[in-house]
């Protein structure tokens, strides 16, 4: 019988992540939604959220395209975070998002998982205006900086 190292299961959870991913297209009814690329290397993720009165994500949806890296740990990231308050997503790290994606990640690949989280950690300052229209974050997000 052949054990399989964790090195393995890791790939084998992102690769699946990737070819079906959790929630990949748009919200029917988003309450706020942010976007943004890693101009690094081409990833793009846009995330929308319908978010509660009671502050609860009830819906997280995204749509992007870029590496595997990026796109597997958005559809983990909108899986992980339905069902959170918000202020427990203000709480969530960049080391905490590179802890649920698993496998340790070089510098410039790190910046490929944090992309979605850094897009949800804007979106959620990010309300959607009258016309369904993103309109703009009412603060900055993190910085790259904090991704290290």
């Amino acid at each position: 019988m052949a054990f399989r190292d964790d090195e393995d299961i890791y790939q084998e959870h992102i690769l699946d992540h990737y070819e079906d991913p959790y929630h990949r297209g748009s919200c029917e009814h988003p309450t706020h939604m942010h976007e943004d690329d890693n101009p690094l290397c081409g990833d793009v993720v846009h995330v929308e959220l319908r978010i509660g009165p009671d502050r609860r994500v009830q819906e997280a949806w995204f749509a992007g395209e870029g590496c595997c890296i990026s796109q597997a740990s958005a559809s983990m990231l909108m899986e992980a975070i339905e069902g959170k308050q918000v202020d427990e997503l203000k709480r969530f790290s960049a080391e905490g998002m590179l802890t649920m994606f698993g496998p340790r990640l070089t510098p410039n690949r790190q910046k490929c998982c944090l992309l979605p989280w850094r897009v949800v950690q804007t979106a959620i300052h990010s309300p959607v205006d009258e016309n369904g229209n993103g309109g703009g974050p009412t603060f900055t997000g993190p910085d790259l900086g904090e991704e290290t």
